[in-house]
């Protein structure tokens, strides 16, 4: 039987993960992450909104161009609430635990 092996999945726009014994003095801390994926997540979003302006407006007329940009805005943002979801749930678990 063949042995399968995984291999982990980068998210555009993201670094590969590294284990800590890789990662070195100028390693990014994970509130350095957060900020950067909320920051792309408001980028995507306001990307969505000047395309919708714009082909509300009349200047341009690619809607398929206009209906990609809005999916991509709204599923970051439910993927960006779901993580949100799960690291207030981690906490919750952390803070139950006894010393």
């Amino acid at each position: 039987m063949k042995e399968v092996t995984m291999q982990p999945v980068s998210l555009p726009g993201s670094s590969p993960l590294k284990s800590p014994a890789t990662q070195g003095a100028g390693s990014t801390g994970f509130s350095e992450i957060l900020s950067r994926s909320i920051a792309e997540v408001n980028g995507q979003s306001q990307e969505a909104d000047l395309l919708v302006k714009g082909l509300a407006a009349g200047e341009h007329a690619n809607i398929h161009e206009t209906m990609i940009a809005m999916e991509k805005s709204g599923i970051s943002f439910r993927m960006m609430t779901r993580v949100q979801q799960k690291v207030i749930d981690a906490y919750r678990e952390v803070m139950r635990m006894q010393l």
